[in-house]
């Protein structure tokens, strides 16, 4: 419950309220899109030296590529049931898809609490995998809400070359990359900037993403009941596979339950960052109004608990 009080979520509930009160609180465009590039270096960067750290294992492996793998897949019930359900357009529903395929720092750091607390303790390389389910989903959703849009590239083979081609996926899978080259130690002259701003410059990003969720919404009122409904199914089914797929692939309980953990929640920094650049004229403050205004406060009241009673059970089976 402490998550709902840290200043980033303070700064997310600032920008609503200036929003609410039709407040001229504006972060300028150049600013906003400079954020949003550095918090894409700094958490690519980190997460490739966070799997630097961690080494290389069975486990490891296992979990990594079940994460993949599910940050590739997950877009999808979230696509067509926006879709299906919310009567969304391909771009919107891509951009929904974006984020409930991606990942919630926040929230897996609290139910890595809670596992912690209930004597589940997950796999410190969970971390890693963690960063490493950031971007697949990114891209899914990137492709999923052009393909088949009838672009001026033409076929969905173009589209899927420019979802991987597009600036701020390139940046940040490739620092990503660049942190898991260099490790911790090639790490630590540029860390003052991207570990102790970080957190600084994310409180700026989410005071933006408040401004623009709460003004969108106020202006299209397009958070339906349908969408709230389909916000709350994805995460749970989204986790529940999580959790069945961690036990498959051999993981220990709390790893498990961390990988359905990350599964069903739904990113609200790393997916607006990207998609804001990548698909600049859809309604992002619905994604990230469903995602943070929904999504995760469900998952920590209830989410959570539900996956941790499931990972015990199934840990009975097997």
């Amino acid at each position: 419950m402490d998550a709902f009080f840290s200043p980033m979520i303070l700064f997310f509930a600032l920008g609503s309220v200036a929003a609410l009160i039709r407040s001229d609180l504006a972060i300028p465009e150049t600013i906003s899109k400079a954020v949003a590039l550095y918090l894409m270096a700094a958490i690519g960067l980190k997460g490739g030296v966070q799997l630097s750290d961690s080494g290389y294992s069975g486990d490891l492996l296992a979990a990594g590529l079940a994460g993949v793998a599910l940050s590739l897949l997950l877009p999808f019930p979230a696509f067509w049931l926006a879709r299906l359900l919310g009567r969304l357009d391909r771009m919107n529903a891509g951009a929904i898809a974006a984020h409930y395929g991606s990942v919630s720092v926040v929230t897996f750091v609290t139910g890595v609490e809670v596992l912690k607390g209930v004597g589940l303790a997950a796999d410190g390389f969970m971390v890693a995998v963690m960063a490493l389910m950031e971007a697949p989903a990114i891209l899914m959703g990137i492709w999923l809400a052009r393909a088949g849009t009838g672009t001026t590239h033409g076929s969905n083979g173009h589209s899927m070359v420019e979802a991987f081609t597009n600036g701020s996926v390139v940046l940040l899978t490739g620092s990503f990359l660049i942190g898991l080259s260099v490790g911790r130690e090639g790490f630590s002259p540029v860390a003052p900037l991207f570990e102790g701003g970080f957190k600084g410059m994310l409180c700026l990003f989410l005071l933006d993403m408040g401004l623009i969720a709460t003004r969108q919404f106020m202006e299209t009122r397009s958070l339906t009941p349908a969408l709230v409904i389909s916000a709350v199914v994805v995460a749970l089914f989204n986790g529940t596979v999580g959790v069945f797929v961690g036990t498959l692939v051999g993981l220990a309980p709390g790893s498990a339950a961390a990988l359905g953990i990350l599964a069903g929640s739904a990113s609200y920094i790393a997916a607006p960052a990207a998609v804001r650049l990548a698909l600049p004229h859809v309604n992002l403050g619905l994604p990230l109004t469903m995602a943070l205004a929904v999504t995760f406060p469900f998952n920590i009241i209830f989410g959570i608990p539900v996956i941790v009673a499931m990972a015990r059970w199934l840990s009975t089976l097997w």
